[in-house]
């Protein structure tokens, strides 16, 4: 029998609006003293009355914009019931039928293919409480999270592997940082999800199966709640399909929906109660909100808000300086970092243009005329100044240096002032200090050496120290005249041009380096 997964996503997004949902406290973080944010409406007291986030509606419809979302010109609020210490008031205010969003899509690139991710919906609703087990059993309850602003996106079961679902996570974490509307952090908690996954066979003739799919075609999924990080969710869903597959194949396939939790350490998920469906949530309309509704010109002024997105960026970046899709994906990864990394290139353009007097070109074009450069400046912010970043404890936090400090060096390496070696010692000092990679060069007597007359005894000095390799490398094993370029550079101090170095050996040793 041959199965077919089907996965579904439920993404929580945690906004970081300035106040709750539906009241006036303060959003705070985990680290705010516990229960310190509440007020009568966020604790669920008799008579309060709830306000609507004016803010998290519009960053709700702003999101449902950027994935292709249909926006109704009614939207509405409406309760959700369920007991639990977490739920001060007993129910959840969310929305039900009238979402601020539906049918939505998103493309993302799985394995080098382009893939069409449907969406059923996207909602606005609260947050629940913190519940917190304390080490002697009793369970303690912080409110400061009960009423935060969530915003719900819920895919169609339409993923296939958690590969899938992984990536559209991560491509979902980008677009809210790109749209200011969440930190979308997983292990913070800022953006959680529930993985629903299910199998079916592929039909066979002849094929006879335990029971009928139901009228969409599915089987009973199991629901994994509360996945913290894009590895978690990749893992469970490969443990349920592995758990699955041998239901199907013992003839037991799952025969109801269940909730399940994951348990990292065992890396098996835990069956903790048969799923609810939307009745046993007794839901129906919020009688203290009125419907919204969201005028044409809201819609359309909103629309015009959205900046470019990861993916259409990610794409211009490979288009407009020709770098390959694994540098273009770490560049565009946040938005601060595609910002600085545009502003560096045309500091880059600047400095080149002032050093040569050329006219100005649109930068496009500039970059078009100079491949190379640019290529050079992509791979040394992906390669090496993201490799410096992360051994100094501050990855990816490419601020800390200046796009125009960063711009000098690329043009000292274009210019030959500086080689490769010496380069990345001045972009560490430069990490470290903030200084400038001019100042850093002439304090510490940096600038390459290019003058061959002043280069060639270095080069005499370590053929006479190293005799035995010069006759290796006269007796054909070229290889060894490595050793002989990296003994000039130790003795220059790192400053020797690489390029006379190789061609003053080569000529005394009859050599091509």
């Amino acid at each position: 029998m041959q199965l077919e997964t089907v996965i579904g996503l439920e993404i929580h997004f945690q906004l970081n609006t300035k106040s709750k949902m539906f009241c006036g406290c303060a959003n705070v973080g985990p680290d705010a003293l516990p229960n310190s944010a509440t007020c009568p409406i966020c604790l669920g007291h008799p008579g309060t009355l709830p306000v609507p986030n004016q803010q998290a509606l519009h960053m709700g419809t702003r999101f449902a914009l950027a994935l292709g979302f249909t926006i109704p010109l009614v939207t509405k609020f409406d309760r959700k019931h369920y007991a639990y210490p977490d739920l001060p008031k007993g129910y959840q205010i969310s929305q039900f039928d009238q979402p601020i969003g539906t049918h939505g899509y998103l493309l993302i690139d799985v394995a080098g293919k382009e893939q069409r991710v449907e969406f059923n919906r996207v909602h606005l609703e609260e947050d629940a409480a913190k519940n917190i087990h304390a080490p002697d059993g009793r369970i303690l309850v912080d409110y400061n999270r009960a009423g935060t602003p969530l915003l719900e996106l819920v895919t169609e079961p339409c993923l296939t592997t958690p590969a899938e679902a992984k990536v559209l996570l991560q491509e979902l974490q980008r677009i809210s940082r790109y749209l200011g509307i969440s930190l979308a952090d997983m292990e913070e908690g800022h953006m959680r999800c529930d993985a629903n996954i299910s199998l079916r066979p592929i039909p066979e003739v002849g094929l006879k199966l335990p029971f009928e799919p139901n009228t969409t075609g599915f089987f009973p999924k199991t629901e994994i709640k509360n996945l913290n990080s894009f590895r978690h969710v990749e893992r469970a869903l490969a443990y349920e399909i592995k758990r699955q597959t041998e239901l199907w194949n013992t003839g037991t396939p799952p025969a109801k929906e269940a909730t399940h939790g994951w348990d990292p350490q065992r890396g098996v998920t835990v069956e903790q109660r048969v799923k609810e469906g939307s009745a046993d949530y007794r839901y129906f309309a919020e009688p203290d909100i009125p419907p919204i509704t969201l005028e044409a010109a809201y819609v359309q002024g909103m629309a015009k808000d959205i900046v470019e997105l990861p993916r259409a960026k990610r794409v211009r970046f490979m288009a407009q300086y020709n770098i390959p899709a694994a540098d273009a994906q770490l560049l565009t990864d946040t938005p601060d970092t595609a910002n600085w990394f545009e502003d560096m290139m045309s500091e880059l353009q600047a400095w080149f243009n002032d050093r040569s007097g050329s006219d100005e070109v649109p930068e496009e074009e500039w970059t078009k005329q100079n491949s190379k450069i640019v290529q050079q400046a992509a791979t040394w912010v992906t390669t090496r100044l993201f490799g410096i970043l992360a051994e100094v404890g501050r990855p990816g936090e490419v601020s800390h240096v200046s796009p125009g400090h960063f711009a000098e060096l690329m043009t000292m390496l274009a210019e030959r002032r500086v080689n490769l070696t010496t380069g990345q010692v001045v972009l560490k000092r430069m990490v470290e200090s903030g200084e400038s990679p001019e100042d850093i060069v002439r304090e510490g007597d940096l600038t390459q050496v290019t003058d061959a007359s002043a280069i060639v005894g270095i080069v005499d000095r370590v053929l006479q120290e190293n005799a035995e390799i010069v006759a290796e490398v006269k007796a054909g094993k070229v290889a060894k005249a490595q050793f002989l370029v990296g003994q000039v550079m130790k003795l220059s101090k790192g400053q020797a041009d690489p390029g006379i170095v190789r061609e003053l050996l080569g000529n005394k040793l009859g050599i091509q380096l």
